[in-house]
């Protein structure tokens, strides 16, 4: 797992100052966790990124969308 460092403005923080948002699966996604189980490896999910406070309330918000297409819609609002 990556330390917690917001994927909007990079800043770190301690893990009760933000969260990590778990977004739809994609096939790709889907095919890290089959092999992740199979294998037994542990790594930071690719469907998954930290997010300060002042971030992680809006990133909720897109959890139903495949990481990318989240990570666009909140680049443009907190541009």
């Amino acid at each position: 797992m990556r330390p917690p460092i917001c994927a909007i403005c990079d800043k770190r923080f301690a893990p009760n100052e933000g969260g990590l948002v778990y977004f739809k699966k994609r096939e790709s996604d889907k095919k890290w966790y089959k092999r992740a189980k199979e294998e037994y490896i542990i790594g930071h999910p690719p469907n998954a990124e930290w997010f300060c406070e002042d971030h992680y309330v809006k990133a909720k918000e897109y959890e139903n969308l495949p990481l990318h297409e989240a990570l666009e819609k909140l680049r443009r609002e907190f541009k």
